[in-house]
């Protein structure tokens, strides 16, 4: 299944924001069949695109689960905005590292935030 331009199956665009008042960092994310493809600006495409093949159903378009419970620590100011289409599907999600539950989801797209797979995002 493809965006609906036909050419992509992954058409993401990434803004960073290291802290408040900070200069934002675009990167974006260009795939199709599964490949990287020419366009993508993330220092690492293909981990951020493995990521997103893996993990991008249930980062994305998460089923509510009024019983989670997520730890209350800081994990820093970093904020990061992606949007675009993940297999047709338009995607408007933040990412940030305001509790345990949202560092959990920062360090599984942490590749596709303008890191490299295993670390916290920063660039």
């Amino acid at each position: 299944m493809t965006s609906s331009n036909g050419k992509y199956d992954v058409e993401l665009t990434i803004t960073l924001t290291e802290a408040p008042g900070a200069v934002d960092y675009e990167f974006v994310l260009l795939g199709s069949g599964g490949a990287v493809s020419e366009g993508s600006t993330l220092p690492d495409p293909r981990a951020a695109l493995a990521a997103v093949e893996q993990f991008g159903e249930e980062i994305f378009f998460p089923v509510p689960r009024p019983d989670r419970i997520c730890t209350q620590q800081y994990g820093g100011p970093q904020v990061a905005l992606v949007t675009g289409r993940f297999r047709g599907r338009e995607v408007s999600s933040r990412f940030s590292r305001t509790d345990g539950c949202e560092i959990a989801r920062w360090r599984t797209m942490a590749a596709l935030l303008g890191g490299v797979a295993g670390s916290t995002g920063n660039i």
